[in-house]
């Protein structure tokens, strides 16, 4: 039986051995939402990109540009984090490319992985299913906040536990307390997220980010890293 581990940080990811697994990677506030919606919505590849340079310089290929440091829109970029700027029509059949604070660093840090797929409460079964489905060895990577614990990635890796866990053994106490944690507060999932460090930095701005981040299943789309760019699955 395949075992499912899960880590907490970017900062921790190098404990891992990921070479032969599948690593999920997670940043449900926003990182990962924006980019399950903009596959979802029709965009042609997304490229993550861990620095503010790496992202302006693609514009030079034709990409639109999309940049969030600490929540916010970074000047002279497309667009900033948000989900419902990547389901605008303009960026139908288009590439973005994208950097984030904790995101897309999450991303860089989990190539050494068979496949680096994206997840988020939107696509949250069709994920369980397709590591079901593979029967591969898996690391539920939460990108956190700026290199500490994040509760909403947490709370995800719960949920994609619960989902795969008479499949999977539980490969560390991480993946317990997830399971645990998400358990306990699943009928409140909106609520603890809202209640959550980096929701209270962002909820007075776009508390219909937050609510859309939390929505289960609203999209059966999988992005997948092929060569350094997000695609459908």
């Amino acid at each position: 039986m395949p075992n499912v581990e899960v880590c907490l940080s970017p900062e921790l990811i190098h404990l891992f051995d990921l070479k032969g697994k599948i690593v999920v990677v997670t940043d449900i506030l926003r990182a990962t939402s924006c980019m399950t919606t903009g596959i979802a919505s029709g965009v042609a590849h997304i490229k993550p990109v861990a620095t503010l340079q790496e992202c302006e310089a693609l514009k030079q290929e034709g990409y639109f540009t999309a940049a969030e440091r600490n929540g916010a829109k970074v000047n002279g970029f497309d667009i900033g984090n948000s989900p419902f700027s990547y389901m605008e029509d303009r960026f139908k059949g288009k590439k973005i490319a994208t950097t984030t604070t904790n995101g897309t660093v999450a991303i860089t840090k989990s190539t050494e992985a068979d496949e680096v797929v994206i997840g988020a409460f939107l696509n949250l079964s069709t994920i369980a299913n397709y590591l079901i489905e593979e029967g591969k060895d898996a690391i539920i990577h939460c990108a956190g906040w700026k290199g500490n614990y994040s509760l909403e990635d947490t709370l995800f890796a719960g949920a994609l536990i619960e989902k795969i866990q008479l499949r999977f053994e539980l490969g560390d106490d991480a993946s317990a307390s997830a399971l645990t944690n998400y358990q306990a507060v699943k009928n409140n999932l909106l609520g603890t997220i809202l209640s959550s460090s980096h929701a209270k930095r962002l909820e007075k701005y776009i508390r219909k980010d937050i609510e859309l981040c939390a929505t289960l299943d609203k999209y059966d789309v999988i992005p997948i890293l092929k060569e350094g760019i997000l695609v459908k699955k």
